[in-house]
């Protein structure tokens, strides 16, 4: 993340803006104020920014609105601009208590022996004829109470009540109503937080066939309007406990090389489909040759319904009352967990001398994080080192400016003979100088500082195509089948760099039989797109993920196109995303980043988009090769090593264990969510204390006494490591450090088979056929030496968590119907009670309103009477108007014929007087002529 303060959401206002790429505009985290953790339904989409196909959505039929809602785009956004701002995240101040003194120890322990040695058979008359004699109760109605309330503290554990042969131990509950301490009004917003978060991570995990705690599903089916999908197996049939116990915990090995059948005729059939990257995802066409109108109909993930449900989550864990209810739950299950031990330490112990052959040597421990081009110790790259310079000296290894050179040449450049290498002249441990410097740390996978003999000796693309890497990693699958009991899960890289190196890694793996029933493979992906993209290798983030996702979906849709690919697939479990997680991001995703073929700045996307795009194409994968009978993958990143918080709120959301999980010490809220939803954490304390975090500070002992699912693992052994097994060093370190006890240990290899990637089968074999039932059903003491009574205890107390957090919400919607209840029988008593007075004045206003009606009418009588009398008047007035006005125009229009007429008339008379002059005029003019 950013150091710049400028460039948050939280800049002063006074302050000078700097100009930015668009890739590091701040946009808004709009949270939608529609419901997006309801469950059940499916829509198409429409939004331009959404991923086309079939999303799943969250649905219930329960209240989870909170005080937060409609504020998550605020607190979202200053969370984001906290982590961009303050890079160096502060310890949270939980601080817990030291251990007792030993004297008090030891004391305690001798009276528990002395207790226990009392009582063997756990008998329970016997238990309860004590209680009555610790209670002083003297009478057989005092003993039958103590029975009513035995049966009362059961009930609290309906699921596990009647069970037969189950192990009596002392339990630690707590009575009275309020048991968390906190008002119930805190709970309850607390508990709605809580399930609204587990819903969602059912949400991505159920749509990308990963697996969820089968516990936690079965509350969560208690608030949801549908049965939740929990991937039932077949369970195989378990073995008499007479039988020969060394042929019931080993799973049987198959007497063919599993890379040797590439015949094309036994592959299975090529399906016709086509597949095409869209905005980032890939889409399954039906018809390859047309993929216009013939999508597949695969459910794909929302984008804006991710962001959404980020907001979500990004704002439940600041939320104060939230995080003190998480912190107080933690601390609870850490003091319950001390109880536990106080009280049934010593018949956990006997339990597990009662059981024959069994011990931590010989049971299946798993080492979950570890990467395959270090899995191997100092000592033995040395050796193999040298063993090559004797064996082939003369092999070409290494093309130089189109020169090759062999391994004895390489070698000659550096001034170096085989009797001059020595572990210090390796130079890959890890040391003092490694710590927050992950930089040189990466410079320690270098022998003697030189990249050229990393490529040759530990890489599997390279000249000589992966040989001495492959021989190598053969030498430690012999240590591990020789130990029989340890596995391992390596992890291969693929860069994403270009499209053939899927089918490079499996000619890798199938040529040189790169293979063992003790391992499994997982594939890395590292996060360095903006190196590519400097170097001109890629365009845009899309071409990476077209580069890595698009061989999958073509060997899943034709297996004879990449043979060697199907046959590897076969065997990897899963997929990684790994690098430095310190390095600050830029960019915070949200609507307004770029869809992957837009992604073409320099700019290193960020934590949260690298994991959707990878989760998004995988959930894809998964329901294609689920279609064709084909093993799925799961998503295991490396997360919460280092960096901002929110790294953990992506891998909870999308992932199905992840890899170190330190961040969690300083999220309560994350971490108890994390336990209530029981995701595997792989956690390194020898890896951490030379990179991030000092041994004596580490939290797996706490992840461990609170019950999360944490397992044991080396990372880097050629770095961290320096005995032939590394895994056993790692317990054996933790063991003296933090006082692990024989069962805490076995605990831990437990969790490591239970989150790891081995089929279904091989783990029935491992830790019992019937290890998916929950509590001391699912455990077979005789396969993973961890007493019945730790593994009740850990259910049990699972159980009393979920059950407060879901009493909570079932309460307040009691308390609703019984307050509807009530408000509807107070509601008829007072309209019993106010009838008479309703209808009283219902009748005085009847009679006001027919008193004003009759006024009214009366009223307008009288109104048209005085209208009428007025009009006749009116009338009379016009007319003598009229008239008058009539007879003065008719007189004047007589006036003006009369005058018209004399006119006439004088004037005939003047022209005729006119005439008559002229005539005479005329006579006399003749005449005097």
């Amino acid at each position: 993340m950013s150091s710049n303060p400028s460039s948050g959401a939280g800049s002063e206002p006074g302050a000078k803006p700097k100009p930015q790429s668009p890739l590091r505009k701040r946009g808004s985290l709009q949270y939608s104020t529609s419901p997006v953790d309801r469950r059940g339904a499916r829509h198409l989409l429409t939004s331009q920014h959404s991923l086309p196909g079939i999303p799943v959505s969250l649905k219930q039929t329960i209240d989870l609105r909170t005080s937060m809602d409609g504020k998550y785009k605020e607190i979202a956004e200053e969370l984001f601009s906290r982590s961009l701002a303050e890079r160096d995240m502060l310890s949270a101040p939980y601080e817990f208590p030291e251990d007792s003194p030993i004297e008090q120890l030891e004391e305690r322990r001798q009276r528990l022996e002395r207790q226990i040695s009392q009582d063997v058979k756990f008998e329970p008359n016997i238990l309860l004829r004590a209680k009555q004699e610790l209670m002083k109760t003297g009478s057989a109605t005092d003993l039958e109470y103590l029975k009513e309330q035995s049966q009362a503290f059961m009930d609290l554990y309906p699921k596990e009540m009647e069970r037969e042969g189950e192990k009596e131990f002392q339990r630690v509950a707590i009575s009275g109503e309020e048991k968390c301490g906190v008002p119930f009004t805190d709970l309850l917003d607390a508990a709605k937080c809580v399930v609204k978060a587990l819903f969602i991570r059912e949400k991505y995990i159920g749509l990308s066939m990963q697996s969820f705690c089968r516990t936690t599903a079965s509350y969560l089916e208690e608030l949801s309007d549908r049965p939740l999908d929990m991937g039932i197996y077949e369970e195989i049939p378990e073995t008499s406990v007479t039988a020969d116990l060394d042929q019931t915990v080993h799973p049987p090995v198959s007497t063919t090389h599993p890379y040797e059948n590439q015949d094309p005729a036994c592959m299975p059939p090529d399906i016709g489909y086509g597949c095409k990257m869209v905005n980032g995802v890939v889409h399954i066409y039906t018809n390859k040759d047309t993929m216009e109108n013939t999508e597949l109909e695969l459910p794909y993930p929302d984008l804006q319904d991710y962001i959404n449900d980020m907001n979500v989550m990004m704002a439940l864990i600041i939320n104060g009352p939230v995080k003190s209810f998480c912190y107080r739950r933690l601390q609870y299950l850490s003091s319950k967990f001390q109880m536990h031990i106080l009280l049934n330490e010593m018949k956990e112990l006997a339990a597990q001398k009662k059981v024959p052959h069994r011990d931590f040597y010989n049971i299946r421990k798993v080492d979950t994080h570890i990467h395959a081009a270090s899995c191997m110790n100092q000592k033995h790259l040395l050796r193999f080192i040298k063993r090559a310079m004797k064996k082939y000296p003369g092999e070409i290894v290494h093309v130089e400016r189109g020169k090759g050179q062999t391994l004895m040449e390489v070698f000659q450049t550096m001034n170096l003979t085989s009797f001059d290498l020595s572990v210090d002249t390796l130079d890959m441990h890890a040391d003092r100088n490694t710590f927050h410097r992950f930089d040189k740390f990466n410079a320690k996978y270098n022998p003697i500082g030189e990249s050229i003999l990393r490529e040759i000796f530990i890489k599997t693309d390279n000249h000589v195509q992966g040989k001495y890497f492959g021989h190598i990693i053969k030498e430690v699958m012999a240590d591990l089948e020789e130990s029989k009991y340890q596995n391992v899960e390596l992890r291969l890289s693929i860069c994403g760099r270009c499209r053939d190196e899927w089918d490079k890694l499996a000619q890798w793996a199938v040529k040189h039989q790169v293979y063992s029933n003790n391992v499994r493979w997982l594939v890395q992906v590292p996060r360095l797109f903006d190196v590519y993209h400097t170097k001109k290798q890629l365009c845009n983030f899309q071409e990476l993920l077209d580069n890595i996702f698009m061989p999958l979906f073509e060997v899943t849709i034709d297996p004879a196109r990449h043979r060697e690919l199907h046959l590897f697939l076969q065997h990897v479990v899963g997929l990684d995303s790994v690098d430095d997680e310190s390095k600050p991001e830029q960019h915070c995703f949200n609507m307004e980043s770029p869809l992957p073929v837009n992604w073409t700045v320099e700019d290193n996307p960020p934590y949260a988009y690298y994991l959707y795009y990878m989760y998004a194409n995988m959930a894809v994968l998964n329901h294609l090769r689920r279609q064709r009978g084909f093993n799925t993958l799961v998503l295991r990143p490396h997360c919460g090593e280092a960096g901002p918080i929110h790294h953990l709120v992506s891998g909870f959301m999308l992932s199905e264990n992840i890899s170190h999980g330190l961040l969690l010490r300083k999220a309560p809220v994350l971490q108890y969510l994390y336990y209530l939803a029981q995701i595997g954490i792989a956690m390194s304390p020898l890896s951490n204390n030379s990179l991030f975090l000092s041994y004596h500070r580490n939290p797996l002992p706490e992840y461990l006494s609170r019950g999360l699912m944490v397992s044991l693992s080396t990372d880097d052994p050629l770095q961290f490591h320096f005995t032939k097994e590394p895994l056993m060093e790692e317990y054996s370190i933790a063991a003296q450090v933090w006082k692990l006890s024989s069962c805490d240990m076995c605990e831990l290899a437990r969790n490591s088979v239970l989150m790891s990637g081995f089929s279904h089968k091989v783990k029935s074999y491992w830790l019992g056929p019937h290890y998916i039932k929950e509590g001391q059903e699912g455990n077979d003491i005789r396969r993973t030496n961890v007493p019945d009574i730790r593994v009740e205890y850990r259910y049990e107390t699972m159980c009393e968590e979920l059950n407060l957090i879901t009493q909570a919400i079932h309460t307040e919607e009691l308390e609703a119907i019984h307050t509807e209840e009530l408000e509807a029988i107070h509601t008829e008593e007072l309209e019993a009670i106010h009838t008479e007075e309703l209808e009283a004045i219902h009748t005085e206003e009847l009679e006001a309103i027919h008193t004003e009606e009759l006024e009214a009418i009366h009223t307008e009588e009288l109104e048209a009477i005085h209208t009428e009398e007025l009009e006749a008047i009116h009338t009379e007035e016009l007319e003598a108007i009229h008239t008058e006005e009539l007879e003065a125009i008719h007189t004047e229009e007589l006036e003006a014929i009369h005058t018209e007429e004399l006119e006439a008339i004088h004037t005939e008379e003047l022209e005729a007087i006119h005439t008559e002059e002229l005539a005479i005029h005329t006579e006399e003019l003749a005449i005097h002529t």
